[in-house]
Order: structure tokens, then sequence, then C-alpha cells
């Protein structure tokens, strides 16, 4: 990378690292995102990162404004470099029983359990997780603003979209590899054809499938 780009990347960093430097004094911080709230198939998931301040992760940024390949190395550069990551999944039938954002709630309460070390202090992606003894800011599109949340929001995001390219082998016609369990045209057609797979959300399918 060029010199001049390569500072430019820094400082954008360092303005994505506003959150981390004014909580820093509290201890551990930790970043929470979710990704997949809306489809029709498949689990909802949440990540936890903690992020090491003295090593440096470029192009970090909100999962959804990179490129495949460009997360895919992300999320090996997070994984060798956090303090600490925890990934949860809340499935089908758990969304089914309690709704998307209690499953979502769930998911990233799991998430930050799993973490290796205990967080002090958590920056959360909008919405402020219930059930939690551990202080923590919402942060609207915190995805795009913090560090750490963008961290966990590629690692969510990979994780995730791997699961999706399992599945779409076992359940083949759905168009999982490219929908990622989305509600596309063609998702929307095979179910109509096909049916639903176990794993598909009963509650997000009943208009399609009555």
């Amino acid at each position: 990378m060029p010199r001049l780009d390569l500072e430019k990347e820094r400082e954008r960093l360092s303005v994505m690292r506003f959150y981390e430097r004014s909580y820093a004094d509290r201890g551990l911080i930790a970043g929470i995102d979710e990704v997949g709230r809306g489809p029709l198939f498949g689990p909802v998931a949440a990540a936890a990162v903690i992020l090491d301040p003295d090593k440096e992760i470029l192009y970090l940024n909100d999962s959804k404004k990179l490129s495949e390949s460009r997360r895919e190395a992300l999320y090996d550069e997070i994984m060798e470099k956090a303090l600490a990551v925890g990934l949860a999944y809340v499935s089908a039938e758990r969304i089914d029983q309690i709704n998307i954002l209690q499953a979502t709630f769930e998911a990233m309460r799991t998430a930050v359990s799993r973490l290796a070390l205990q967080p002090d202090f958590l920056l959360v992606d909008a919405v402020t997780i219930p059930a939690i003894s551990i202080p923590q800011l919402p942060i609207i599109k915190g995805d795009a603003k913090s560090v750490s949340i963008a961290a966990a929001s590629i690692v969510a995001k990979v994780s995730r979209d791997r699961l999706m390219k399992e599945y779409d082998r076992i359940y083949p016609g759905y168009g999982l590899l490219k929908n990622k369990g989305y509600g596309t045209a063609e998702h929307i057609e095979a179910l109509k054809r096909l049916g639903p797979t176990p794993l598909h959300r009963r509650s997000f399918i009943k208009n399609f499938t009555e």
C-alpha cells in the first residue's frame, strides 16, 4: 500500500477508535454485533471481540461495506490478533419460540459468555442487551464507528456465511450459497416449490407457505 494511502487508512481507524479511547479506563472493552436477523432460514449469529490495542488491524469496517475476500482476510487477522473472540448462534427453532429480537439478545449474551477474558465494558451495535451485568453502551451504526464492533460484525458475518455454504450442500435448491438465507425472489420461489426445510424460520415464512 502506498504511504499516503496507509496514512489515510490509519487516520480513518483513529476516528473509529474514539469509543475505545473514551472508555479505556474501564478496562477490557468488547465489541458486540449480530448478523442474520432478517433471513428466512438458519440461525442468527452474534460475536463479541476484545481487540488488542497494541496490534494493528487495517481496514476494519462494517462488514457490509467490505468485499467477501476482504472480510475473509480480516476474519483470519482478527482471530490471530484479538485478545478474545466469542461466537454464538441461536437456531431457527428458538427464533420461532421467543422471536427474533429476544433470540438476538440471547446470542449476544452467549457470545459474551464465551469470551476467554471477562470484559469490563461492552460497545454494542444499536441495542442495549437486557439481563447482562456488564456496563454497556449502545451505538447506532456502531459497526461503522467502533473498531471493536466492526471486528465483531466481521466475525459474525464470515462465520454465518460459512455456515450457509455448508447448508447449501445439505439443502440444495434454495440458493443459500448466494442469498445466505435471505428472502430473495429465488428463495421464495423455491420455498413455494419445495416447501420449507427443518431450518426455515416458520414465523418468517408463513406468508409464503400457507
